[in-house]
C-alpha cells in the first residue's frame, strides 16, 4: 500500500498496523521534481520513447485504460476535493497517430480515488472499484462511453485497496478486498450486483495477479513463497507451488508486475530483484516454479510499471531495491527483459536520460493498438509512447475469417486468437490495465478509424484455434469506401480484409433544416437555448437503434460528438460544454436508423 503524502509525516498501512513513514518513502508524486538525471557512459543505449506533442489536459493521476474503440482513458489528479475523479480522454489523430493524438476531459467520477481496481468489460464500458486513497474506498463505479456517465455500484463489505482484480471469461470481475484479506467476489455488470467469490488460503494485498491459458488466477502470498490459483469452474482457490526465490521487499512488502509469457510460462517481477518463472500444469495440479534471472544493478520493483510488447520482449522501470529507510529509493531505470535469452537490456528514459529522478511506482504503461506502448507518470501531464525494435510476434496475431452485417450499422468480426499473448501491461496489485481484446482499425490512404468493438466472446489468453467473435459499430463520419480492416490485440495485428464502407455516416450536413424526420416518436430538445458554457441535449427513441448525435457548426463540420452507439427505446439527456465555441449558430443532429432531427443551436 502506498503511502501519500498529506503533510510533512505520512502514515503507512502494513496490515492492520500503522507505523511512520520517512519523507523519503513512497509519497505524494507532486513532491517529487521530474528532473532527467545523466549518466556517462550511457550514450549507446537505444532511445524508443517519444513525446506526446500535445501535454494532457490534467496532470496523470494513475492507471490508464485502453477503450474499445481505440481511444485512452488517463486518470487524472484533478477534480474533487483530493485524489482526483476526472480522466482525460486520448484520441488518435487522423492518421492513428497518438503522439499526435488530442485530449478531452470525459465526465467526472461519483468518487475520489487512487490506488484502485479496474477493468474494461466485455460490453466496452468501465468498472472501477475501491481506492488507498479517496472518498471511493468502499464505493465503486461502471463508466459507459456511449452515455458519458458513471454509474454506482454496490458498496463494499470491506475497502478496497492495493485492488487486485481480474475479468473472466463469462464477464464478471472476480475483485479482491482488503478487511481480512482473504474475501473475493464476483460482480456481475449485467445485474450490477456482487456474488460470493472463493475466499483464499493466504494474503493478497500487494500481489500480481496473472491470467493463466486455462483461465486460473496465479498470485504469489504477501510477503511469502506460498502461490495459490483461482479456478472459475467451482469458485474456488487451490493452493499451488512454493517459489524458490522471495519477491516480496520486507519493508514495505510490495512486488512488481507479472505477465503470462509467448511460451505458456508466467513471469514475476521482484521487489528484491529476483524473478521467478512458473510452468502451468494445466490442471487443477501444482505447476513448477523456477528461480528468473536478477534484475541488473541491485534493482527490483516496489510497484512499478512493466509492458509486455508485440516482440514478446518486456518494457519494465526498475528502481533500487528498498531498505529499511526507504522503501521506495529513486532513481527509476528503464529495461527490455528478454525471456528467450534471460537477459535486461537497458534503455533510455523517457524523455533521453539514462534515468529518472523518481521512484518506479510513479510509472505507468499501457499497450496501444498500433503496437506501441503508451507510458504516464503520476503528476505529470507529459506522456510518450515507446515503440519496440523487434517484430510482431506470429504466436500472437489475430486471424479473420469473416465480417458478418447484422444490420443497423452493426458488424460482427469472427476469427481466432482475438485476445492475444498476455493481458498486456501490468502494474504489481493497484490497477488493472489489461488489453485482451479484439479492436479493429480501418484504414484507406493515410487515413486512420477505429470502430467500437463490445460483446467479445471471450477475455482468455492464448486461446489457440478456439473461435472468437466480437460485435462492432462503425464511427461518426466515417466516409464511404472501401477498407483496410485489421483485428488486433495487445498491439498485434492481424493480416487486412477488404471492407466496404457502402453508407457513410455523414460528418457534414448538406442543408439544416428543422424538425426533420419522419418518425413522429423521435423528439430532440435543447435546453437552455442561447447556451453560453453548456447546454443539454434531450431526446427519445422510438425503437433500439444505433443513434448518433453531433453538433455542427455553420459550415457543416462537426463540433461536438454528443454520442454515437447503439440504444435501447426510451428518453435520454446528455450535458454539452459549449465554453469552447466561438459566439455563433449552430445545428444538434439527431440521426436514429433512417431518421434525421435537427435544431439551431445558439452559443453567445
Amino acid at each position: 500500500m502506498k503511502a501519500h503524502l498529506q503533510s510533512q509525516n505520512t502514515s503507512r498501512k502494513t496490515g492492520k498496523q500503522f507505523s511512520s513513514v520517512p519523507r523519503s518513502g513512497k509519497f505524494y508524486a507532486s513532491a517529487i521534481a521530474l528532473v532527467f538525471t545523466l549518466i556517462s557512459g550511457f550514450a549507446n543505449a537505444q532511445n524508443n520513447f517519444t513525446a506526446v506533442a500535445t501535454p494532457a489536459t490534467h496532470p496523470n493521476g494513475g492507471v490508464m485504460l485502453l477503450l474499445s474503440d481505440g481511444t485512452v482513458l488517463t486518470k487524472t489528479f484533478s477534480g474533487g476535493s483530493s485524489y482526483g475523479n476526472l480522466w482525460d480522454r486520448l484520441t488518435p489523430d487522423s492518421h492513428g497517430s497518438y503522439v499526435n493524438g488530442t485530449w478531452t476531459t470525459i465526465a467526472a467520477m461519483h468518487d475520489t480515488r487512487l490506488y484502485f481496481s479496474s477493468q474494461v468489460l466485455k460490453d466496452g464500458r468501465v468498472y472501477v472499484a475501491g481506492g488507498e486513497y479517496g472518498t471511493g474506498t468502499s464505493k465503486g463505479e461502471v463508466y459507459d462511453p456511449l452515455t458519458n456517465v458513471w454509474t454506482s455500484t454496490p458498496n463494499a463489505p470491506t475497502p478496497i485497496y492495493d485492488g487486485n482484480s481480474e475479468i473472466l471469461d463469462n464477464g464478471t470481475v472476480l475483485q479482491a478486498y482488503q478487511g481480512s484479506q482473504v474475501i473475493t467476489k464476483l460482480y456481475d455488470p449485467a445485474t450490477n450486483t456482487y456474488a460470493t467469490g472463493g475466499n483464499v488460503h493466504g494474503s493478497y494485498d500487494e500481489s500480481a495477479w496473472v491470467k493463466l491459458p486455462d483461465g486460473s488466477i496465479l498470485y504469489v502470498d504477501i510477503n511469502s513463497t506460498s502461490t495459490e490459483r483461482y479456478i472459475p469452474a467451482s469458485n474456488t482457490w487451490v493452493v499451488d507451488a512454493t517459489v524458490p526465490v522471495s519477491l516480496y521487499d520486507p519493508f514495505g512488502e510490495e512486488c512488481g508486475a507479472g505477465f503470462l509469457l509467448p511460451d505458456g510460462r508466467a513471469f514475476f517481477i521482484g521487489s528484491t530483484g529476483h524473478t521467478a518463472y512458473y510452468t502451468p500444469s494445466g490442471t487443477t495440479s501444482p505447476g513448477t516454479w523456477a528461480a528468473g534471472p536478477d534484475i541488473p544493478n541491485s534493482q527490483g520493483t516496489p510497484d512499478a510499471a512493466a509492458a509486455m510488447m508485440v516482440d514478446g520482449n518486456i518494457l519494465c522501470a526498475v528502481s533500487p531495491v528498498p531498505t529499511s529507510g526507504n522503501h521506495f529509493p529513486p532513481p527509476t531505470a528503464f529495461y527490455e527483459f528478454d525471456y528467450l535469452t534471460n537477459t535486461f537490456s537497458k534503455v533510455k528514459a523517457p524523455g533521453g536520460a539514462a534515468n529518472l529522478s523518481i521512484s518506479s511506482y510513479l510509472t505507468n504503461m499501457l499497450d496501444l493498438p498500433d503496437g506501441t506502448v503508451l507510458y504516464g507518470q503520476q503528476n505529470s501531464s507529459q506522456y510518450y509512447v515507446y515503440t519496440p525494435v523487434g517484430s510482431p510476434l506470429a504466436a500472437g496475431k489475430p486471424t479473420i475469417t469473416k465480417i458478418k452485417s447484422l444490420g443497423g450499422g452493426n458488424y460482427k468480426a469472427i476469427g481466432k486468437l482475438f485476445n492475444g499473448i498476455s493481458e498486456g501491461a501490468a502494474y504489481g496489485d493497484d490497477w488493472q490495465m489489461a488489453t485482451n481484446y479484439p479492436i479493429i482499425r480501418l484504414t484507406s490512404g493515410a487515413n486512420v478509424y477505429y470502430a467500437r468493438t463490445f460483446n467479445w466472446n471471450s477475455t482468455g489468453v492464448q486461446r489457440g484455434t478456439q473461435k472468437d467473435n466480437a460485435r462492432f459499430t462503425l464511427p461518426a463520419g466515417i466516409p464511404a469506401g472501401t477498407y483496410s480492416l485489421v483485428v488486433t490485440a495487445n498491439g498485434i495485428s492481424s493480416d487486412p480484409v477488404s471492407f466496404v464502407v457502402s453508407a457513410p455516416s455523414d460528418n457534414r450536413m448538406q442543408a439544416p433544416v428543422a424538425k426533420t424526420g419522419t418518425n413522429q416518436d423521435m423528439q430532440l430538445k435543447v435546453f437552455p437555448n442561447p447556451a453560453t458554457d453548456k447546454t443539454t441535449v434531450q431526446f427519445t427513441v422510438a425503437q433500439p437503434s444505433l443513434v448518433s448525435v453531433n453538433v455542427y457548426d455553420a459550415n457543416g463540420k462537426i463540433v461536438k460528438t454528443v454520442m454515437n452507439g447503439n440504444l435501447e427505446k426510451g428518453s435520454y439527456s446528455f450535458p454539452v460544454n459549449t465554453a469552447g465555441l466561438s459566439k455563433g449558430i449552430y445545428f444538434v443532429k439527431m440521426t436514429s436508423g433512417t431518421d434525421t432531427k435537427n435544431e439551431k443551436l445558439i452559443v453567445q
